[in-house]
Formats: structure tokens, sequence, C-alpha cells
């Protein structure tokens, strides 16, 4: 069977960690949003940290569909 679920998991990953991502920056001049963080940006941590994971499980996705 070919079911590989790296693909749908990497997409959702990636989407979701761009729009975080992109939140944060958005939002990074906000100091009350961000005072029980400890003052760290959260949004911007996270998100890049999904990003990453999601490249992570898309790369080996696409070269093993690109094999076939």
């Amino acid at each position: 069977m070919g079911l590989d679920i790296k693909l749908p998991i990497g997409l959702m990953f990636t989407i979701f960690g761009v729009m975080i991502t992109i939140y944060g920056i958005a939002t990074s001049g906000n100091v009350e949003l961000y005072k029980i963080s400890l003052g760290i940006n959260i949004n911007i941590w996270s998100g890049v940290f999904m990003l990453i994971f999601g490249i992570a499980m898309l790369v080996p996705a696409l070269i093993k569909r690109k094999k076939k």
C-alpha cells in the first residue's frame, strides 16, 4: 500500500507555521500581548518551529514521490 501520511502533515504544519509566524511578526510591537510569556514573542518561535517541522516532513515525502 502506498499510503504516505508525511505529505498532508507536512503541508498542514507548513501552512500553519507560515500563518503563525506572520501573526507573530505583525504583533511584535505589542508589549501587553507578550507580557504573560515573559516578553518572548512565542508566536514567532512556535511558527518557525512548525515551519521547520513541516518542511522536514515535506522534503522526504516529495523526494519519495519524485522517485516513483
